[in-house]
């Protein structure tokens, strides 16, 4: 019955559009990049799919360093950080983020985790308890959906930045304890929460922020510190969550708060403390990950983004207001490393990335439920790593590809 049942799911998925295929990627992550071509091996495709948005995941010094941890500290860590797993380069590690993030958190601390899933699961379980209620963003990331869900904290969730229904829950609440839950980039839109009204309802109705900025972290703010730094904010009401996977090029994630929040975090998060700490090695080399995000060179990579987010909208403006233009394409509002291309329907937007990959382009399709039914989009991530050219080319095949599907 159970195998009956899951494969009858199957076929429904299928029937919609809406199965997922996992591609074997063949080499480094870069702009160029080898990934399995159906039955004809592995080809090189120009890709638009990853979230190196610095393209430090293949950074010489990085890659360096990473081997220097595992000499210095083996592979593994053996244990969770709670019983013998937390090192030298762990601490060294959440000590960097802890000052990074000092100007916009005062007295803050950092707490370094596997993964950002991980984080947000343990910020919103070990916080939502039976005194707290969540306030939640409707277009939140999977992982704050599953921390509230799971969380004993009743919960409401507000139309997509708007802030009157989110200072109207805000009131009506008895909670002793709110939080607010939300993005600080949108995965799959690229906008950017309102931050600055949100502090101001945290601070008028006695709440807390939960902000996710895994799409802000290295790419934003004067010194890549992220969302904060780029709106010029600082309070202890901010409970962030960056991680180490993204613009950073290595893995983890971290939570950076006021200290007390931190050690209820170390004490009781679940997802923290019941899991084997990460291999020691990818903390020592995201701390050189953080030097160069800080660097002068973080702050050219920086510049070399912004240059290529502003082709790709100037190019793609263009094409959609031709002639050939198709009317029911649109480019959703973003300054930020991820532009949406939306195309509505689900067999639409998989014939397109099918096409864009004929054409030597790997653009993937993105479909429900990762976004609202009937928003399906091509997902273009933009990196400093890709070249005018790239840039060039990819709108070379955008142009083609949407006149035809």
């Amino acid at each position: 019955m159970l195998i009956e049942h899951l494969q009858q799911q199957q076929r429904k998925r299928e029937a919609a559009g809406l199965a997922r295929r996992r591609v074997v990627a063949h080499s480094a992550c870069l702009p160029h990049q080898a990934f399995d071509a159906h039955d004809q091996g592995p080809r090189e495709l120009l890709s638009f799919c990853s979230n190196d948005y610095l393209g430090l995941a293949s950074h010489p010094d990085i890659t360096k360093a990473l081997i220097e941890g595992a000499r210095l500290y083996g592979v593994g860590s053996g244990a969770s950080h709670l019983v013998s797993g937390h090192s030298r380069a762990h601490e060294e590690l959440e000590q960097a983020l802890s000052a990074l993030y000092a100007p916009f958190i005062p007295g803050c601390r950092a707490l370094v985790f596997s993964s950002g899933y991980m984080a947000n699961l343990a910020v919103l379980t070990a916080l939502g308890d039976g005194q707290a209620c969540t306030l939640s963003d409707k277009l939140n990331h999977a992982c704050l959906v599953d921390g509230v869900l799971l969380a004993k904290a009743p919960h409401k969730r507000y139309v997509h930045a708007d802030m009157d229904m989110l200072a109207d829950l805000l009131a009506q609440s008895d909670s002793p304890i709110k939080l607010i839950v939300s993005d600080a980039v949108f995965s799959m839109d690229g906008d950017l929460a309102p931050l600055e009204q949100l502090l101001s309802l945290a601070q008028r109705y006695d709440a807390f922020i939960v902000l996710d900025d895994a799409h802000g972290f290295g790419v934003l703010g004067a010194r890549g510190e992220g969302s904060l730094s780029q709106a010029g904010l600082s309070s202890e009401r901010f409970i962030l969550m960056g991680t180490l996977g993204k613009a950073a090029g290595v893995a983890g994630a971290f939570v950076a708060a006021h200290p007390a929040v931190i050690e209820h975090l170390l004490q009781t998060g679940r997802s923290y403390v019941y899991t084997t700490a990460s291999p020691p090695a990818l903390a020592h080399a995201a701390q050189r990950s953080i030097q160069i995000i800080s660097s002068e060179e973080g702050a050219t990579l920086r510049g070399r983004l912004a240059a290529r987010i502003a082709q790709f909208r100037e190019g793609v403006a263009r094409l959609l207001t031709h002639p050939k233009g198709n009317g029911a394409t649109q480019l959703l509002p973003s300054f930020t490393a991820i532009q949406a291309i939306v195309l509505h329907d689900n067999a639409r937007v998989l014939a397109a990335s099918k096409a864009l990959e004929a054409l030597g382009m790997k653009v993937v399709a993105i479909r429900p439920p990762t976004v609202p039914p009937g928003t399906a989009r091509l997902r273009v991530s933009l990196s400093a790593a890709h070249t005018e050219a790239d840039v060039d080319a990819l709108l070379a095949a955008l142009a083609s590809v949407l006149a035809e599907v």
